[in-house]
């Protein structure tokens, strides 16, 4: 006997149908495995059709069933059951993940292999996949890639995408196994970047260019080497975010910019929202920006638009979170200052805070990793310092030794 049961998306619209058929018990008496397929309606059916070719779709599964035949091999191709994956994984992933994910199967992953019934997807056409996306042209230059393909990183990001799609599709029973398992592949070799920070005297002397620029510009950066924070964290931090006599900051959303959307808001990265200790030099940067806001918005009276944001456009509205970077490389060119990523802000805060002897745990609340692992990597850093000093040490001690070696 098949049992139906429609799935629906978070609109409540039916999407697909899970046709199960059920195979009764073993001579153990315990109930088996019951057959199952999904079958998607294809767009522009009516309910009508809907009706007529699913109980024809039920018919010749029970059919297959009944004959022996593998319940799964159904007909559904990648393509079509991309807007079911797309609506089951938009609810735990970044708008810009999303973004990505999205730009990344409309360009390479139905275009190569859309067309084909995912049961029939094997390894090694995930693995001819990889080759292809080895052979692919970047779409922008990239300091860490001297060549004129991906590189190893782009493409596991793109194949992270092909791995996703194929595991959600073996869990809901779609497919019998699933052929994008690390495991089954051989997958391009990734040497993980070093990490980009502010020596401590770089730090320094940034610091103190950064006391000719704009009070906007010189806040962002202060909160940033003291926060840690991450640049979208930043760009959405309003005035009512500090406790100015405890001088406490609490982080409790990010922006975001996806091209040619508007400026969003979300929860910051892991949901993991925190109130750091910052210091007075920057309270009283935000005191100073609070005062130049209102006089601003008494200015600029109906045209104002702001919403109590600290970083803002020319009339209030939230700053793009992409501004302080390009702001930032202008700002080391400008002061003949060594290139390093806004980013790194984020590094050299961390890195520093260990290297003064920070608990770690302490520096995993601060920074929002929501895994101790995440934070360990800076420890590499304290490691080669270590060794440094040792240089220093032998070096400071080696023309003694020689001097001995000569006398003796």
């Amino acid at each position: 006997m098949a049992y139906i049961d429609p799935r629906t998306n978070k609109k409540g619209e039916i999407i697909s149908y899970r046709i199960r058929v059920s195979r009764g018990y073993d001579e153990k008496g315990k109930r088996l495995k019951p057959f199952f397929m999904t079958w998607i309606p294809e767009k522009g059916m009516s309910q009508k059709q809907i009706e007529r070719e699913l109980q024809k779709q039920v018919v010749l599964f029970e059919e297959r069933c009944n004959n022996g035949e593998q319940a799964v091999s159904n007909k559904i191709k990648l393509k079509d059951f991309i807007p079911q994956y797309l609506e089951t994984i938009e609810v735990r992933i970044s708008p810009t993940t999303l973004h990505f994910y999205k730009k990344i199967i409309a360009n390479h992953i139905i275009p190569y292999f859309g067309n084909k019934k995912m049961q029939d997807i094997k390894p090694l056409h995930i693995q001819n996949f990889i080759k292809y996306l080895t052979e692919l042209k970047p779409e922008h230059s990239s300091p860490t890639n001297d060549t004129d393909k991906l590189s190893p990183s782009t493409v596991r990001r793109y194949l992270t995408v092909v791995q996703s799609i194929f595991k959600l599709a073996h869990k809901l029973e779609i497919i019998s196994a699933n052929p994008a398992k690390a495991e089954k592949l051989t997958i391009p070799r990734v040497v993980n970047p070093r990490i980009e920070i502010f020596t401590k005297d770089e730090a320094a002397e940034m610091l103190r260019c950064l006391t000719k620029e704009d009070l906007q510009f010189q806040t962002f950066i202060q909160l940033a080497i003291i926060t840690g924070a991450r640049r979208g964290e930043l760009a959405a931090l309003k005035f009512s975010d500090f406790d100015y006599d405890a001088c406490k900051l609490t982080i409790s959303r990010a922006a975001i910019k996806i091209s040619g959307q508007p400026i969003q808001i979300k929860p910051p990265k892991d949901y993991e929202v925190r109130t750091v200790t910052i210091n007075e030099h920057c309270i009283e940067l935000v005191k100073m920006l609070k005062a130049q806001r209102e006089r601003e918005r008494r200015m600029l009276g109906s045209k104002w638009a702001g919403d109590e944001w600290l970083f803002t456009q020319w009339n209030g509205e939230i700053m793009n979170p992409q501004t302080p970077t390009k702001q930032f490389d202008k700002f080391l060119k400008k002061h003949g200052l060594k290139h390093r990523k806004l980013h790194s802000l984020r590094h050299t805060s961390a890195t520093l805070l260990l290297y003064g002897g920070i608990n770690i745990r302490q520096v995993q609340q601060r920074l929002g990793h929501s895994e101790l692992e995440t934070t360990q990597k800076y420890l590499h850093y304290l490691s080669e310092a270590d060794k440094e000093a040792v240089n220093v040490l032998t070096n400071m001690l080696e023309p003694d030794r020689e001097k001995e070696i000569s006398i003796a």
